[in-house]
């Protein structure tokens, strides 16, 4: 009688993360620059860096060469912007789904099914290498409690999603990680779940998980200091507006926790139509120029081609540099939707300097 994995098709070993870094090696200076953006953005939440923060670039990475092609881009902007924006590329490889579906560029690489998880995995980090190498941090979505061990070091940024802020799995492996990690609200759209995630994470706890060699161990963490809150509406509902800004502003000061609020301008506070995204950050510009002084970061959903399309049989039907999850704004809409909230807020710390003066 066979009583354990009566419902596995087959085992297959992955290499050890140690292995696989030896394949795809870290570079000291990238090792520099994925510092050096981490300490920005815990600066920027400590409020020593008064810049506002962005995570921008595609729903979901299925093609390497477009989101090269992407960074190189972002790169130029970046670099033109930095004085008012600290821009991070959005670099997501893996998709929690609320049914069936593609579940991002690690698990089928090749959008066919055929699951060739290590392959994509390598072909994820040497992906992000080379952003780095453009100069670019990296932000993504923790969902693998495994993946960290692979994949952290070239990360500058986390987000938990919706649908895992109340995992207990993803809180504890949160509360190991070395980099700044947003946690979104509820699909539903409520608070609760994030507050209770942001109590939970900067805490030590102890849980299962893998060492460098790949052997199943104890963790041990110590809790994540660096910990915030991700505004991204559910239920039908928008949460961006100044009302519900003040109301989490409220709810994270009557659970002493950092003042410290990113919006997502996609997602339901946008309706889940990326035309919309550009108005919520301008709703969210102009809040900070009314004085806001909660909002710290921002995020967007952008790529080189707006919308999106669905994947289908033929892969070699697909538009070049559009999305094949969520509908994304194009690449011209995110140039002047950026450079208008740059210079919006770089007119006002002028005129707030001169006052001042």
């Amino acid at each position: 009688m066979s009583l354990e994995n009566t419902n596995i098709a087959n085992l297959e070993r992955l290499v050890t993360p140690v292995e696989f870094k030896k394949r795809l090696p870290l570079t000291p200076q990238i090792a520099s620059h994925v510092e050096a953006s981490r300490q920005t953005v815990r600066d920027i939440l400590d409020r020593k860096d008064q810049r506002l923060f962005v995570v921008v670039g595609p729903c979901s990475v299925h093609d390497t060469k477009a989101a090269i092609e992407y960074a190189s881009r972002l790169k130029l902007l970046a670099d033109e912007l930095a004085d008012d924006l600290f821009i991070l590329m959005r670099v997501y490889f893996e998709k929690p789904r609320t049914t069936v579906g593609w579940k991002g560029l690690i698990n089928d690489p090749y959008l066919d099914g055929s699951f060739q998880i290590e392959k994509g995995m390598s072909i994820g980090r040497e992906l992000m290498l080379k952003i780095n190498e453009i100069g670019l941090p990296i932000a993504n979505e923790a969902l693998d409690p495994i993946s960290p061990q692979y994949m952290q070091d070239l990360i500058t940024w986390s987000a938990i999603g919706a649908r895992t802020t109340e995992s207990q799995t993803h809180r504890e492996m949160a509360s190991g990680l070395s980099v700044p990690i947003g946690f979104k609200n509820g699909t539903d759209g409520s608070l609760g779940v994030a507050i209770n995630a942001l109590q939970s994470v900067s805490n030590g706890h102890s849980f299962l998980g893998i060492d460098p060699e790949g052997k199943v161990s104890i963790v041990h963490s110590s809790g994540n200091q660096y910990s915030h809150i991700v505004l991204r509406g559910g239920g039908g509902k928008q949460n961006y507006d100044s009302v519900n800004v003040r109301l989490t502003e409220r709810a994270l000061r009557e659970n002493q926790l950092p003042i410290n609020i990113m919006v997502d301008c996609s997602h339901a506070n946008s309706n889940k139509d990326p035309e919309l995204q550009p108005l919520v950050l301008d709703n969210i510009t102009q809040q900070i120029l009314e004085g806001n002084q909660s909002i710290v970061g921002v995020m967007l959903e952008s790529h080189l081609i707006a919308g999106s399309q669905k994947l289908g049989d033929d892969k070699s039907q697909l538009e070049y540099g559009k999305s094949i999850t969520d509908g994304c704004i194009g690449w011209e809409t995110t140039e002047e939707c950026l450079r208008q909230m740059a210079q919006k807020l770089r007119h006002f710390k002028k005129s707030v300097s001169q006052n001042y003066v």
